[in-house]
């Protein structure tokens, strides 16, 4: 089964999971929507589409410590782009962390030369996973100022779900066939990462800022990584530990509100 099919079946059955409540719910609140908001929406769910099947294709070609830990640098896209873009201070803490976050990604890359079957174009897709997620959040950050987390992540998921399931098509992807246990994967991988985990990530940025919520995932690249040391007997190198190790320093300094 290609990344390009699991990202698409992930979104889309987490879509139809959703359809009947949101359809039921939201048709009042998405007609009061703006051509522009509409725009953003799409952007967003492309924008999602891109991040999954970048981030999972780059599982399969670099180690999964170097693919998860380079995915984490998005809250340092966030900062950047909310800093350039949307004309936010970047505090001291902020720079100083992508200093480092950025002197840790170099380390990962240079230590995962020998690693998966190509491990920098892993690692770049990673990174291109990181940066597209964070454009995600920012425009996530804006609607769900005033769209309610339902009338928000149906429509992301839904484009997000066409998007891939398109590409899936063009590019001669096989969509069908699988073994009854890959179904029930695909299943758990809907439900559970994306209607409730990336939902509670949506949730959270009616409330507080993108970049607060991104420093969420930052658990994830040690989970992830004891459970492919664990399942996937897939050890990290000491390279890839020490420049894991300053990224989420340099990710944890950029989150620290600053005192002067």
């Amino acid at each position: 089964m290609t990344s390009l099919a699991v990202a698409a079946w992930r979104l889309t059955l987490a879509t139809a999971v959703l359809t009947p409540l949101a359809l039921t719910t939201c048709r009042a609140e998405w007609r009061t929507l703006t051509r522009r908001e509409w725009g953003l929406i799409v952007a967003s769910g492309l924008l999602l589409a891109v991040h999954f099947y970048t981030w999972i294709t780059s599982l399969a070609l670099t180690s999964v410590a170097a693919s998860v830990v380079l995915v984490t640098t998005a809250p340092l896209f966030v900062g950047a782009i909310s800093h350039f873009f949307l004309k936010e201070h970047l505090s001291r803490p902020v720079v100083r962390g992508m200093a480092v976050a950025l002197a840790g990604s170099l380390i990962v890359g240079l230590a995962d030369a020998g690693e998966g079957a190509h491990p920098i174009t892993g690692d770049l897709l990673a990174l291109l996973g990181a940066l597209s997620v964070a454009g995600y959040m920012l425009i996530g950050r804006k609607l769900r100022a005033h769209l309610s987390l339902l009338g928000y992540v149906f429509p992301v998921y839904g484009t997000a779900a066409l998007a891939l399931m398109g590409a899936a098509l063009w590019s001669g992807v096989a969509l069908s066939g699988y073994p009854t246990s890959v179904w029930l994967w695909l299943v758990l991988v809907a439900v559970f990462p994306q209607v409730i985990g990336h939902s509670l990530l949506n949730w959270a940025l009616g409330h507080v800022s993108a970049t607060f919520v991104s420093l969420a995932v930052l658990g994830e690249p040690i989970g992830s990584t004891l459970l492919a040391w664990l399942v996937l007997h897939e050890p990290p190198t000491f390279g890839a530990l020490i420049g894991g190790l300053l990224i989420l320093i340099g990710i944890t300094m950029a989150g620290t509100p600053s005192t002067r």
